[in-house]
């Protein structure tokens, strides 16, 4: 293909990229904990105009690197402090993700694969969920990624003066990935590294010259920052994060724990429909019918990549949903070869594939289009929750009356799927499957997501908006980051001492805000007996204590 051709090509996927990741970013409030950790990270490194350290309540924290805060930061300047400035980088990393899968696809096959291959990262539900979120891990996979596939390309290159560069490149992009979130960054690529040595009884062609380029760039590009702060006097937050670290290996955190299979079901159900279409390339001598040893070698990677990430972070206590993140790009990739192959008339569609794609489509679209007409039946489910959930329950939507229609088009795109792959013609069988998963979730975003947000956070959030600007002290009888971000505080509102607030001499008011439960508010009213209700909301109590007189 001509390169006008190919430029244009790009041109058109970073506009549908636009199109589909920038718009209403500001539509729904940020989410504790992630989303508001970060944007309130940038917002008082905005503030304090220290761009080294990472501080969260004007107290170092040292969870994560600063790389992603710095691209809120530079976005925050352009767009100002809010919901939009804090997600807009993440838009940015949708479509550069868009171009590296279509380039990338199109060098291991051509144009059609990469199209492939993009259109079904781009149309599966988290991958295209996380593009509109302030969350950390969109860089931090596509930095793994990247590292991953350079590393590739030098382990395939046969001049030896030519793998200088991707071997270079793959430690920037490795590196810069540490710097995102972290050593795992380079833990899931060493990892993936180490079961390809094994199946590949250590043989590796490599010299001196590369291993030291390898060490030394990734070195600068990951560990500047953690040298930056020990020559800074910063030592215990290097500790600190590395103790981090490993807690989280060990421990579950707070509010974060799960079943032993959790990112296994996560990962079907939310990189749907990709997780689907790529069942059928786990079995064994799938690729015997592939004839190009570049794309097998590379579905070999991309399956250890798979397996290591699944593996580690089962084992890891903390389960968080986007902690298996970063296999949405081998998972897709072996649905894009997949579907590739039917499309071609190389394989023949599973039949039981079909199953579990209606099942998934078919309960996940019931429950969303069952969501709008909540109101109807909560009543039913309030006698029988706790008085926090009940009182979140008390919450009432505005629903537009159409929003049901989501859930039926993900329904019915898995439908329209299976007929017409009983009738042969897969492209269309495809087409409608991507474009329903597509339109589900990008609705859904906008018209469901706002709704839902007020039967969990909205009412605390609104409360700490009417502080803005109000010299006063707040705080939360749980792990939040919102009163910081959305009440705009300044260091001079900064306490952490519980006591002094609840009991001290204070010098200005402070707001409290207790979740409504009778043990809640009970050890609340013994521990502030001089404090004032202010009122009760959506499962939440508010209160204040006046300065002392």
């Amino acid at each position: 293909m001509k390169n006008k051709n190919l430029l244009l090509i790009q041109l058109l996927l970073a506009a549908v990229g636009a199109a589909l990741f920038m718009p209403c970013l500001g539509v729904v409030h940020l989410f504790d904990w992630d989303e508001i950790n970060f944007a309130e990270s940038a917002r008082e490194m905005i503030i304090t105009r220290d761009y080294l350290t990472i501080q969260v309540n004007f107290e170092p924290f040292w969870e994560k690197p600063p790389f992603f805060t710095w691209l809120q930061v530079g976005s925050m300047k352009l767009f100002g402090i809010g919901e939009f400035g804090a997600r807009f980088p993440n838009a940015v990393c949708g479509i550069i993700t868009m171009l590296v899968l279509f380039n990338i696809g199109r060098k291991l096959r051509d144009v059609r694969f990469g199209l492939i291959w993009t259109l079904i990262y781009t149309c599966s539900l988290f991958p295209f969920f996380y593009f509109k979120t302030g969350i950390i891990d969109p860089w931090f996979n596509l930095f793994i990624f990247l590292g991953t596939y350079f590393f590739i390309v030098f382990t395939q290159t046969e001049n030896v003066r030519k793998t200088y560069l991707p071997v270079a490149l793959s430690a920037l992009f490795l590196g810069l990935a540490v710097l995102t979130k972290g050593p795992v960054g380079f833990l899931i690529f060493a990892l993936t590294f180490f079961v390809f040595l094994i199946i590949k009884k250590f043989k590796l062609k490599c010299n001196w010259k590369q291993v030291v380029l390898f060490f030394a760039v990734l070195a600068f590009s990951g560990g500047f920052w953690f040298l930056l702060q020990i020559f800074d006097g910063n030592f215990s937050i290097f500790k600190d994060f590395i103790l981090y670290q490993i807690r989280l290996f060990q421990t579950k955190d707070a509010g974060h724990g799960g079943f032993f299979l959790y990112h296994f079901v996560m990962v079907l159900i939310g990189v749907f429909p990709a997780s689907v279409l790529a069942l059928p390339t786990f079995r064994r001598r799938i690729l015997k019918d592939e004839n190009d040893e570049k794309m097998r070698y590379f579905f070999q990677w991309m399956i250890i990549l798979f397996w290591v990430v699944m593996i580690l972070f089962t084992i890891v206590k903390t389960k968080i949903v986007h902690y298996s993140s970063m296999s949405y790009f081998p998972l897709t990739f072996m649905a894009a070869w997949y579907v590739e192959q039917i499309c071609c008339g190389k394989k023949t569609l599973a039949r039981w594939v079909k199953i579990p794609m209606v099942a998934v489509a078919v309960i996940g679209g019931t429950v969303a289009a069952a969501i709008p007409f909540f109101d109807h039946f909560k009543h039913l489910i309030i006698p029988y929750a706790d008085e926090f959930t009940a009182g979140n329950l008390q919450a009432t939507s505005s629903w537009l009356g159409f929003e049901w229609l989501s859930g039926v088009i993900l329904a019915a795109g898995a439908v329209l799927f299976v007929i017409f792959s009983n009738r042969k013609k897969y492209e269309k069988a495809f087409a409608y499957l991507l474009l329903s998963s597509l339109i589900f979730v990008s609705t859904a975003m906008f018209f469901i997501a706002p709704q839902v947000e007020k039967y969990s956070q909205l009412a605390i959030i609104e409360f700490y908006q009417s502080k803005q600007g109000e010299d006063c002290y707040i705080l939360s009888d749980f792990k939040s980051y919102a009163p910081y971000f959305y009440a705009m505080q300044k260091p001079e509102n900064k306490s952490t001492d519980r006591a002094f607030l609840q009991r001290g001499e204070i010098d200005k008011p402070c707001y409290f805000v207790v979740r409504n439960k009778k043990s809640n508010t009970t050890r609340f009213i013994e521990n502030t007996p001089d404090a004032v209700k202010l009122y009760d909301k959506n499962g939440f109590s508010f209160y204040v204590r006046d300065k002392t007189k």
